[in-house]
């Protein structure tokens, strides 16, 4: 008796749905990738396009390539090579791009030139949720990350290093211009003048480009010393808080201010830092970005990048973040350790907000009575977080916050930037907490909630 199968065979021409929608279910998150999009203001990007330019074949849709980007964000797929061959290879990418290809030049030239205003769509997103009912600015939990950059860091050199790399890089190029000299006679003498004598062999070409970085370098910190230099000067005349920030610049014996010998810059990515990995105590050339996360449903409500390895004077900014992009300070704000000076805490900017940030300290046995009234900013913040109230709101801070960089880096695999240089590093780091806020959104509510 012969066995029955259901038809199978790959040459049979198929007619395919006249809707691109049907080749998914309806609740899949390219789909609602999709609608977001389409509610999206995407003006900003649309005004970069000149009206009338007919020259060559016209660019790809604008909403076809942010629905690319910020559904291979969420997805885990933020390569633009990843992303071509997705459109081949994955009918979720097919629906979104409808059947085309965009190549992946056109897909890196897309996100670096809109970069800015793909990051400013963050704040749009955070509306959406705020809508939705998942923020509530009642609790915000501020905390950093250090993540990779696309830099090495066998490429970074000190200030000393990079005058003694400069002096070398000179001499080797005085050499090769001769050598290169010595040829063009020679040649000239045997075929006769007339050759080009801009043609540099490559060699030489790559010891000026490194000798060019390596001074711009040298500048840039030199003028970094001289700013901080001043700036301390300013302080001390003046009844500024004291900044307790290791100094960076000395005095030569001249009287000049430079940086310090060891003060580091990389050449790959002068923007970026060397900062030690707080989970694997190893340093790595690396930013440091900074997220405000609601404790209502753990939507990112304001998101930074800084160059700074330490935390100390990034509570405000981050804080005042959450104003600029929701138009109200949270009413609770907790932070770890790092976070905690005196200066910071008593800040006017924060004044109203019931903060919680221990003294980056150890902390002291002290009993149940209330401090005294003149007591220390340290002694009265380790009495309000001893207390049960505030031991119950400080313990929350864990679970707001820290699971949103295990979903970021470990469940999404976004453990190292793709981009270089501060300003492009920013408008990557929005562009992925743009798509975890899109997520949550995705999982709490299908429908778009309504303006």
């Amino acid at each position: 008796m012969s066995k029955t199968f259901r038809a199978y065979d790959m040459n049979q021409q198929l007619l395919l749905p006249p809707d691109l929608r049907q080749w998914l279910r309806d609740d899949h998150l390219a789909l609602y990738v999709s609608d977001v999009v389409e509610a999206l203001d995407l003006s900003r990007i649309l005004n970069k396009y000149e009206e009338g330019d007919s020259r060559g074949r016209p660019p790809y849709h604008p909403a076809l390539m942010v629905k690319l980007l910020v559904y291979g964000y969420c997805t885990g797929r933020m390569s633009s090579r990843k992303l071509e061959q997705a459109t081949y290879d994955d009918v979720a990418f097919r629906v979104l791009s409808c059947d085309q290809h965009p190549d992946h030049d056109s897909i890196a030239d897309f996100r670096k030139r809109h970069l800015a205003e793909l990051g400013q769509l963050f704040v749009q997103v955070l509306q959406l949720c705020q809508r939705a009912g998942l923020v509530k600015l009642g609790h915000v939990a501020v905390d950093s990350t250090k993540i990779k950059a696309n830099a090495a860091k066998r490429e970074s050199l000190r200030y000393g290093q990079l005058d003694a790399a400069q002096q070398a890089l000179e001499a080797e190029v005085v050499r090769l211009l001769a050598e290169a000299q010595r040829i063009d006679d020679a040649e000239d003498t045997l075929y006769g003048a007339g050759r080009r004598g801009d043609e540099l062999p490559a060699e030489l070409r790559r010891r000026e480009t490194r000798l060019a970085k390596i001074r711009e370098l040298k500048a840039q910190l030199e003028q970094e010393a001289q700013q901080a230099a001043a700036q301390e000067q300013q302080q001390k005349a003046t009844d500024e808080p004291k900044n307790y920030r290791r100094r960076r610049w000395t005095k030569s014996e001249s009287g000049t201010v430079v940086p310090k010998d060891k003060t580091q810059r990389n050449l790959t990515d002068p923007d970026s830092r060397l900062m030690m990995d707080t989970t694997t105590r190893n340093y790595e050339q690396a930013y440091n970005p900074q997220i405000a996360v609601d404790a209502e449903a753990q939507i990112i409500v304001a998101a930074r990048v800084v160059q700074a390895p330490n935390d100390q004077e990034q509570l405000v900014p981050t804080v005042l973040e959450v104003k600029d992009n929701l138009g109200q300070l949270p009413a609770t704000v907790s932070a770890d350790g790092a976070y905690f000076s005196s200066a910071v805490i008593t800040a006017a900017a924060l004044r109203g907000i019931d903060l919680y940030v221990p003294p980056n300290e150890p902390e002291p046995s002290i009993g149940p009575e209330a401090p005294a009234v003149d007591a220390s900013v340290r002694a009265q913040m380790w009495h309000k977080l001893k207390s049960r109230p505030g031991r119950k709101i400080y313990n929350r801070r864990k679970t707001i916050v820290e699971p949103v960089f295990a979903q970021i880096k470990h469940v999404r695999s976004f453990r190292q930037f793709m981009l270089r240089g501060l300003t492009q590093v920013e408008g990557e780091w929005l562009l992925i907490c743009l798509t975890h806020n899109l997520l949550k959104l995705f999982r709490a509510v299908r429908p778009l909630p309504v303006t």
